[in-house]
């Protein structure tokens, strides 16, 4: 993902409303995923990518956990998930920044490496420090399950998604001193109906698109860092290749002659 604020899409934004539940003490974030679920369609047919109907459910779950989270979070982090599953093999993975407003995900089917356990990853960068990660075990492939589990191992206090219908979903996480009973009650009907029986307050609106920032002037940088070995192998002998964004899955043309000049370019 680009962290550059030039290269915002035009992707259409959602609003994510932050609210505090009074007499709770606990945070209510929420959120309708439909523009961001369009885009990510579009992505995908932009691109060739096909997913199965579980795969796809997946990185959709994956990619409305991470947007609430991240909505929870200060302004100047950015996020990134990894569920890595054993039984079928694949790494579900997805990214944001606070900063920019922007998520993305993609799903690794072919080389993913073998691991003894199915993990969860997460890891946050916050400017001008060292990144931070954190690593769980796995006890489902299921995005909002997981992510549960992270907020009770790692984040240290309990956190609960909920599914409130279409496109829409809420977290519901614990501040100090929370109404432990009522927090165990909560299920997606109570959530739904939170307004009429609860008294909210909005904290403030977080904005998010679907974006990843990436292009072939961000590739070509990295492939132009290859050991000529390594470019003879990727290019057995052509003059052309396909490139994949590591974050989005993008696919991109990368002929010879454009690698070339960019590396005449830049080493002068």
């Amino acid at each position: 993902m680009s962290d550059d604020p030039d290269h915002a899409a035009a992707n259409e934004p959602i609003e994510i409303h932050c609210l505090f539940v009074r007499e709770r003490n606990a945070l209510l974030v929420r959120g309708d995923f439909s523009a961001i679920y369009t885009d990510y369609y579009l992505h995908l047919m932009q691109h060739g990518i096909r997913h199965a109907p579980e795969q796809d459910g997946l990185l959709k779950d994956g990619l409305a956990a991470l947007a609430l989270h991240l909505a929870s979070r200060p302004r100047n982090e950015a996020i990134a998930w990894t569920l890595s599953w054993q039984d079928p093999r694949q790494n579900a993975f997805v990214t944001g920044s606070n900063r920019l407003g922007n998520l993305v995900g993609r799903l690794f089917t072919e080389d993913v490496r073998e691991r003894d356990r199915d993990l969860f990853v997460s890891q946050v960068t916050v400017s001008g420090h060292e990144p931070r990660q954190s690593v769980i075990e796995a006890g489902a492939l299921d995005f909002f399950a997981v992510a549960e589990d992270y907020y009770r191992q790692s984040e240290q206090r309990p956190g609960r998604y909920f599914r409130l219908g279409g496109d829409a979903f809420a977290l519901v996480t614990a501040q100090p001193g929370y109404d432990l009973a009522w927090f165990a009650d909560l299920d997606d009907e109570a959530v739904r109906a939170i307004d009429g029986t609860e008294t909210l307050s909005l904290l403030e609106t977080r904005v998010c698109r679907f974006d990843c920032g990436c292009g072939p002037d961000r590739i070509l940088p990295i492939v132009a860092n290859l050991s000529e070995s390594a470019l003879d192998s990727v290019f057995g002998g052509g003059e052309v290749i396909a490139a994949n964004c590591p974050r989005c899955g993008a696919r991109y043309t990368i002929t010879n002659e454009a690698l070339e000049a960019y590396r005449r370019d830049h080493t002068r």
